[in-house]
């Protein structure tokens, strides 16, 4: 007589669903942290083990290397009741979809507004976790190597379609032309904001994007270019 596979659990089966209709509303897999906010799951190793259950249940398939690196495999699908003619294409788009994904480290906050001081004259400090993960085809040359991301505080940018709130990825580098968008390091105040970058020769003009503020004047060997604006993420929230 054949052993009978043991039935999933009520979490199990909450996992496969929710996986299942997060692709389905967003064209990609969730992440460990979203699968456990959404199924009541505190830990994310709890959500890890669940996973690797079903993963020898073959139910899903993991890559560890790949950001949203989960996917649904047939046997998923057949279990959760989907339709079949619908399990091969559903099954490849998420592949496809969470390959394409790369994952930029969410460095912390960058003041559009006055300069402020946050206390180092670095952002390269931040929890592994705090990421944002975006397609690569969103990303020049699909790399996200040089790249990290800060969100905005302040309004002095709202014209230029920045706001309060809003993620902005960065390009790391030390170099701006004029009229590009940085974050710039004031070395003699200890200050770090985001503006135009307007070079004037021995100053440099940081200047707002917003009608009511002023532009910000600096000697040009107090300036520090940490990075260029390549993309703006709206909160919309």
């Amino acid at each position: 007589m054949k052993n009978r596979e043991k039935p999933l659990s009520e979490r199990q089966k909450h996992i496969l669903q929710y996986i299942w209709n997060y692709f389905q509303e967003n064209s990609r897999p969730p992440t460990i942290r979203e699968i456990g906010g959404a199924t009541s799951i505190s830990s994310t190793s709890v959500v890890n083990y669940n996973l690797t259950k079903l993963t020898e249940r073959g139910l899903l398939a993991r890559d560890a290397e790949v950001s949203r690196g989960v996917r649904l495999t047939q046997k998923a699908m057949r279990e959760i009741g989907s339709v079949a003619e619908t399990v091969a294409a559903a099954v490849g788009n998420v592949v496809g979809t969470a390959a394409r994904m790369v994952r930029v480290p969410l460095l912390g906050n960058i003041v559009a507004g006055e300069p402020i001081e946050v206390g180092n004259n670095d952002f390269w400090t931040y929890d592994e976790d705090d990421a944002i993960d975006l397609s690569s085809a969103m990303l020049p040359g699909g790399k996200s190597d040089d790249l990290f991301a800060l969100r905005v505080s302040g309004e002095s940018m709202i014209d230029a379609m920045v706001n309060d709130g809003d993620i902005v990825v960065m390009k790391q580098q030390q170099t701006a032309k004029n009229g590009d968008m940085v974050a710039v390091w004031l070395n003699s105040s200890d200050t770090t904001t985001l503006k135009y970058f307007y070079n004037e020769g021995s100053r440099v003009r940081l200047q707002p994007a917003n009608p009511t503020m002023d532009p910000i004047y600096v000697d040009a060997t107090d300036v520090r270019v940490q990075g260029k604006v390549m993309m703006v993420l709206r909160q919309t929230a």
